[in-house]
This record gives structure tokens, sequence and C-alpha cells, in this order.
């Protein structure tokens, strides 16, 4: 049965190869058309709506598509009143078939989505595998619709800026038009599932771009709109949710928006910090079966006590901004009616921070899905409990749906690390603008609470860390994007340590390098000769024969390893002054590279970074 799915995985892949080509070949017809009537600026604002449109059908074809398996699997299962039974073991075989999926059918590990697409920008030049179009999503069927407790935004969002990336590598266009592009693709994706076009654009913009000019933000925009209405005309006006305001905003809320803001980040951190333990324990666990198998346990064994940590949890955010608590004990073996206050009240806080390890296992387990849906599930949530606090202890009475959607923009903010993308967004759910100065307090609040503690998010840490990513710096990032195995220089005549002069001055008329590398049997570096040190001794001929070159060779004070960040190999011409130093792979003499290179790269680089897109 393996073997069928692989064969026919492989023809599948081969399949989609030979027609691509095919395809190329209209596409180089096209654009030759396309030269002639259209100017690249106007192309690219095409190209940027056609993205728009692919990705507000994917969005839509994934979230339609949960909910249908959702909806079956939940209505098959119900083989008794009081319990559906089929909560105990859908997550694990929904975990069992991904792993199945990413190993055997797509041979990929499907990850962090915004981890992925950051370092393919950062260190692809934007380049993101086809396959990712539809394996994410796929992936993200089983996982998120078999109850896994994640969202679909990030692999929705992987599979938009797919989309983004392989449409500009097929009409040829530039590094820089095509991160854009990616963009516009995440955007689209995120305006679609969740009805919010203001809100992909800001978060395309603060989380993917990081830095984009005004006038560059023209094409996200067009393909925000144009996967909105994508969405409408597909029906999709019934988004993840959508809510209307009961309650006006009172100034008298604003303190208790700040405790909860604090309190928002508190839960991020300690959010972001269980993802991050248990990812690093499902890792020491080689065969991905039996670690989708294990966390499906862990998980079912966490939904038998808290049912609310199964699937993405907007229902019952749906339900407690209708004001019915009540289902959030629905399916529970614990109770069967609404408990006292006090009891509701500790059991949805304990359940709060096992909705943290049950989303943290679900994808360190392999399954594709991501944090952001469970965000706006422990944001909404602690923002009820905490405004019901309030109102049993009669300190002030505040209304609990405002409170919900400000918890939602706090956990946004908190994990994500996207302030603006956070208010935008809940600011449209809500359909108006009446809430956007708590908003903006609120999501202020927790920003500062979280960068107080940890300066950067969890999608561009572990990539900051291995210098993958450089934040802000525009020299930095330019200098990161340079690459040791594209600057070496290899026209270097060697010769052997073993050698005489004579060997030396044979390399010198053949070369027009005024170095030369000394390297031994095995072809390891030992030293190198300058031709300034050596020249008065060529008109010896007498000592051709008896001047071993070990006897010339110096060692330089730095050597560069191959695969060395390019931060590390700058200090090193720093603290040497030389103008070329050797790099070595595993002893293994590769050839120099120079500082006058170096620079002209660099140059070369400043000059494109500078470049206006659009």
């Amino acid at each position: 049965m393996l073997r069928f799915f692989e064969v026919y995985s492989d023809k599948f892949q081969s399949l989609i190869s030979h027609y691509s080509k095919k395809f190329n070949g209209n596409i180089i017809r096209f654009l030759i058309w396309k030269g002639e009537y259209l100017s690249d600026k106007n192309f690219l604002l095409v190209v940027s709506i056609f993205i728009g449109i692919l990705a507000g059908l994917a969005a839509m074809f994934l979230r339609t598509t949960v909910i249908w398996v959702e909806h079956n699997l939940a209505s098959s299962s119900q083989f008794s009143e009081n319990y559906n039974y089929g909560l105990l073991f859908y997550p694990t075989i929904g975990l069992l078939i991904t792993a199945f999926l990413g190993n055997r059918i797509f041979k990929t590990d499907f990850g962090h989505g915004f981890t992925d697409i950051l370092y393919s920008i950062s260190k692809k030049d934007g380049k993101i595998k086809f396959s990712n179009i539809y394996s994410r999503m796929i992936g993200a069927i089983f996982t998120v619709g078999f109850g896994g407790s994640a969202g679909l935004e990030a692999p929705i969002v992987m599979s938009g800026a797919a989309i983004g990336s392989n449409t500009s590598s097929a009409m040829l266009f530039a590094k820089k038009q095509r991160i854009l592009l990616v963009a516009c693709g995440v955007a689209g994706t995120i305006a679609a599932i969740f009805d919010a076009p203001i809100g992909g654009v800001i978060f395309a913009a603060e989380v993917i771009l990081f830095d984009v000019s005004i006038a560059n933000i023209v094409p996200i925009l067009l393909a925000s709109v144009a996967a909105k209405l994508t969405a409408l005309l597909l029906g999709g006006d019934d988004a993840i949710f959508t809510f209307r305001l009961k309650d006006a905003f009172q100034t008298i809320d604003v303190p208790y928006c700040i405790v909860l803001g604090v309190a928002c980040g508190l839960l991020s951190l300690y959010f972001m910090e269980v993802v991050k333990k248990i990812n690093k324990l499902a890792n020491k666990i080689e065969n991905p079966y039996l670690k989708a198998l294990i966390g499906g346990l862990f998980l079912s064994a966490l939904i038998v006590i808290f049912p609310p940590v199964y699937g993405e949890g907007t229902m019952l955010l749906k339900s407690l901004l209708s004001g019915s608590e009540i289902v959030i004990f629905a399916n529970s073996i614990i109770f069967k009616e609404l408990p006292p206050q006090s009891v509701f009240l500790g059991y949805v806080v304990i359940m709060l921070l096992f909705k943290c390890i049950a989303s943290a296992i679900t994808i360190a387990a392999g399954g594709s899905g991501g944090t952001f849906a469970p965000s706006l599930f422990l944001g909404g949530v602690l923002g009820f409990t905490f405004a019901r606090i309030v109102n049993i202890t009669g300190w002030e009475t505040l209304s609990e749906s405002n409170f919900i959607l400000f918890g939602m923009c706090a956990a946004i903010c908190g994990v994500q690390y996207a302030p603006l993308a956070a208010i935008f967004l809940i600011a449209e759910l809500t359909g108006g603008y009446e809430l956007f100065v708590p908003l903006m307090l609120i999501s202020a609040v927790t920003y500062i609470t979280v960068t107080y503690f940890e300066p950067h998010s969890p999608y561009t840490r572990e990539l900051i860390e291995k210098g993958d990513i450089i934040k802000g710096d525009q020299d930095k990032k330019v200098l990161s994007k340079l690459k040791i195995n594209k600057l070496i220089e290899k026209d270097f005549k060697s010769v052997p340590e073993k050698g005489t002069l004579q060997d030396l001055v044979g390399a010198i008329q053949l070369s027009h390098r005024n170095l030369f590398p000394v390297l031994n049997e095995e072809k390891e570096f030992v030293g190198m000769i300058l031709l300034n040190d050596v020249r008065k001794l060529m008109f010896e001929a007498e000592k051709y024969e008896t001047t071993p070159l070990r006897d010339l060779m110096q060692r330089p004070s730095e050597i560069i390893e191959y695969g060395e960040t390019m931060d590390s190999v700058m200090k090193k011409f720093e603290n040497s002054g030389a103008w070329n130093l050797p790099v070595i792979k595993k002893g293994k003499y590769l050839g120099f590279v120079s500082k006058s290179t170096i620079f002209n790269k660099y140059r070369e680089g400043m000059q494109e970074e500078n470049q206006q897109i659009w």
C-alpha cells in the first residue's frame, strides 16, 4: 500500500513537471506579447490582482473543506446523547494521516509556515517550492479538520506565499518583485479567510516584508481586495467569525485594558515558551509516525478533560461573544451543567494553560497548522474571564464581549508580534472602528510586555540566532545575503609544500596574481607566499633548487571556513588587516576571498535594496 502511494505520488509530481514545461512555453509567448502592450509597472499590478484571486480561491477551498470535514465527523460519531466519542480518536487519526502525507506523499516537513516564508525571503530570494501551494492545505484538512488544536492561517498563508512566488517566477520577475508578490499572496489569504482586507495588507507588510515603502504597497492592496471580492463571489461572506458591537467603550475601562494587556502579554510568553519546549522534546523522536501517535494520544487525553481545546476553537469564541458560556462544557465528562462561578472561572483558567500545551503538541507532532487561531482563542477566553471576574467582584461593570475582542487583539499582538495587524484585524471583524482607541492601547501594552522579556518574535528568533535573517540594519542585511561560495576566487596558482623556489618561479610565470597558496599532498592549505616577499630571490637563479618553499611561506593570521557568515568573515578581515584570506573546507583548500570583491558585491546589493520595486 505504501509503495502504491509513493509510486503514484512520484507520477503526480512528474505530471505536474511535464505540464509546467508546456505552460512555461506559453508563458514566454505571453511575455513577448505583454512587452508590446503593457509596461512593467502595469503588468506587476495585473499579476498582483491575479495572485489575489488565486489566494482567495485557495483560502475559501481550505476553509470550506475543513468545515465540511468537521461537520461530517461530528455527525457520524455521536454514538451517545451526552458525549461525542469521536473526540477521543479523531485527532490521533488526523495526525497520523498528516505524518503519512508529509513523509510519503509530499516528502516535506510541514513545520511553521511563517518561519519558512521568512527564511525563503531572506536566503532564497523569495523562491518557494510549487508543492507548497497544495501540500500545507491538504495537511491542514486532516490536522485541523480532525480536531488538531491549531489554526488554518499558517498553512493557507504558506499556500498564498507559494502562489505569489511561483507566479512571479513563471512571469520572470526579478527578486525584489518576487518578494513583493509573495507578500501579495499572504495578504490575499488573510483578507479572504478573515474577511479583513486591510488587516491582510498590514499583516503582510508588518510580518513578512518588515519594511515597505508606500508606493510599493499598492500591489498588496490590489491583491487583498481581489482576494476579498473572490471570497464574496464564492459565498464567503461568513468568514472565520464576525461580530457586531453591542456595547460602547467607556473611558473607565482604560485601567482594566492596561491590566488585561499585561496579562495577555504574559500568557503569550507562556504560550511561546511551551511551543518551544514541546517542539524540542518532539524533535528527539525520530520516527514521524511514533511522534504523531504519541502527540495524538496526549492531545486526546487533554480533550477528554478540556473539550474546548478540540479544533481551532472559533465556535467557542462565537458562543462567548453571543453570551452563551455553557458551550464550554459541551461534551464534558466532568460537568453536565454550568457549575458555580468560582469553579467555572477556575476551570477556564486551567483550560487556557492546557490549550497552550494542546496547540504546541499538535504542531510539534507534525501537524499542519499554526499559532494564529490558538492565540485568538487564548486572548478571547482570557478577556472574557477577566471581565467576568471584575463584574463578579463589583469593582466595575465591564462589557464581556468587548473584552473578548480586546483579549483577541492583545494575544495576536503578543504571539505574532504584529501590533498594527492585530488592531486592524479585530477592528474589521467588528465591522467598524468604534473600539479603535482601546485596541491601540491594549496592543501597545501587550507589545511592550512581550518585547521586554523577548525582543524577537517566535518566527524570527531562531532565524536571527542563526544569522539567517537580520531586521532593521540595512548594511548587515545586505552583507548577510552575500554567500561565501559565490565570492571565492579560484584563479590562484598553487605550489607544493615540498617544492622549491623553482616551482614558485614556474607558477609566477603562469599567473597574473601576486599570491600563491601552498598545499600539501592531500591538497590541504598549509600557508601562502606573497610575490613581494620573493621578488629579489627570483633573480638569484643559483638558489632555485636549494631554497625550499617552507622557508618562504607564511601562515595567514585568519582563515575562513566554508559556510561562515559574512559578519564573521568581515571581522576576520578587520582583525587581520589583509585584503585576501584563504577559504578552506574541512582543511581542504578552496580558494581566496578578496575584500575588494566583497565591497563590490556589497555595493551592488545596496543599489538593489534601494531600488524601487514598483
